[in-house]
């Protein structure tokens, strides 16, 4: 009897995970706001210190966002064994969701670029310390996102800035169904080991905020992708092993609140040690998403009001846009004397250009990023597809989930429980406009729901 291959399922969303999406978002975009050069954006940046100058950070959340929900949906239909076509069909499903969106920005801002390049002839195209080549090559590479590839630093990668983390989040992506095979074969290692070994993959980052002040250093992208992305997948390793109860949604509640307000307090007490050494909060960031999967009170409530879930949703498409608008900002500030003076007016504009970067992503995500994504998922190449029943020439191994079922008189295993998509986003170095990045993760875990699947077989369609 002749079996398919096991497919991922489409699953209710972690909606806090979902609802957390959003607030890094907005971080990277305010933390690039502030290099606007208004009286009133100074005024804002000393009042609120660190906890806006360190946006950056936003990037690095949206890594560990990543690495958890793409193990929580593919782990353990990747992770049995390498197989050609669930490979390719996770690549598939992971390139419709990249790529309309950031099909559509790269072309329209290109052509701004082009523009500036051609009538400036050759000089400064982006407001960043380092110019991006303006070259038939360098827009191939970055169509197909390995522009940064490459390269030993982010700067100058990319003609809209923050997608250098979108390059590194894609690198990551393709690495996934061969790493799965090693992380599936972890899953069974005791709880306190897979949490310290989430925690020490975040310290390299955090050692360099403490002694530099910056996570910059050759090669500290792929540093920050593989150990965001790597304590993302431990965390969920961990997750999925423990049982929702009620109490233990109490205590990742407890959790969750309390180490949000540790990441405020260690960016400000870091401040005072030094120029970026609260960064270090990143070690933080693994514990708040595995506590936020979990939890369904204080923040975790919040977080997944109907508000939060729709801006986590659009995220990405916040994420891509808010350069370009940026950029055409600031040129015009370098114009139009009257967009730079300390009047009303100047500030109105300023804080309009701010806010009209929402309505603009919330438009390429209705309109480009969700049919997009839809478009290509239903036209996914044949070669692909599975094999029918019948028709393959050997049985395919079925995967059985880690999780059957909850235990007797106890809560349901996490792990029974896949979740939705994610992506990634990212920073840039100290405060010249050098573009952050980031990905953000689209999951949600709806605590309310999990007992209803944990009983399923999650078989189904990877896409």
């Amino acid at each position: 009897m002749t079996t398919t291959a096991p497919r991922a399922t489409r699953q209710p969303e972690v909606r806090a995970l979902t609802g957390l999406r959003i607030v890094a978002a907005v971080w990277v975009v305010v933390f690039h706001f502030h290099f606007t050069a208004l009286g009133g954006v100074a005024d804002v940046v000393a009042a609120t210190g660190p906890v806006l100058t360190a946006g950056a950070l936003g990037v690095d959340m949206f890594f560990v966002l990543s690495g958890f929900v793409i193990a929580y949906t593919y782990l353990d239909v990747l992770g049995p064994r390498l197989r050609a076509r669930a490979a390719g069909r996770f690549v598939w499903a992971r390139t419709a969701r990249l790529w309309p969106a950031y099909v559509v920005v790269l072309v329209l801002f290109g052509a701004w670029v082009v523009a500036r390049h051609v009538v400036g002839g050759g000089g400064p195209v982006v407001f960043q310390a380092e110019q991006p080549d303006v070259t038939v090559g360098a827009f191939v590479r970055q169509l197909l996102l390995v522009q940064l590839w490459d390269k030993p630093y982010f700067d100058g990668a990319s003609w809209v800035g923050p997608t250098w983390s979108i390059s590194a989040e894609w690198l990551a992506y393709l690495l996934f169904p061969v790493a799965a095979v090693v992380l599936y074969r972890m899953r069974r290692l005791p709880r306190p080991l897979l949490a310290l070994g989430a925690l020490l993959l975040m310290t390299p980052i955090a050692a360099a905020y403490v002694v530099t002040g910056s996570p910059y250093f050759p090669w500290s992208w792929l540093v920050r992708i593989l150990g965001g992305f790597g304590a993302g997948v431990l965390v969920f390793l961990v997750v999925r092993r423990l049982r929702v109860t009620a109490r233990s949604r109490r205590v990742a509640s407890r959790v969750a609140d309390t180490t949000a307000v540790l990441v405020v307090v260690g960016l400000c007490v870091g401040e005072l040690a030094g120029e970026g050494r609260g960064g270090a909060v990143i070690v933080l960031f693994p514990v708040l998403v595995g506590a936020l999967s979990i939890a369904d009170g204080g923040l975790a409530r919040l977080l997944s009001t109907r508000a939060f879930c729709y801006g986590g949703r659009a995220s990405y498409s916040l994420y891509l846009v808010h350069i370009p608008i940026f950029e055409v900002y600031w040129l015009a500030m370098a114009h139009i004397p009257v967009l730079t003076g300390p009047t009303v007016a100047a500030h109105v504009i300023g804080g309009l250009v701010l806010l009209a970067t929402f309505p603009a992503a919330a438009l390429l995500h209705r309109f480009v990023e969700a049919p997009g994504s839809r478009i290509m998922r239903a036209h996914m190449p044949s070669f692909l597809h599975e094999v029918p029943a019948g028709k393959a020439g050997r049985t395919t191994a079925r995967v059985r989930p880690t999780s059957s079922g909850p235990a007797r008189g106890r809560g349901p295993l996490l792990g029974a429980v896949p979740v939705a998509r994610t992506v990634s986003y990212g920073p840039p170095r100290q405060r010249t406009p050098r573009h952050a990045a980031g990905t953000v993760a689209r999951p949600a875990l709806v605590p309310s729901a999990a007992a209803r699947h944990a009983r399923r077989d999650p078989r189904a369609a990877l896409s």
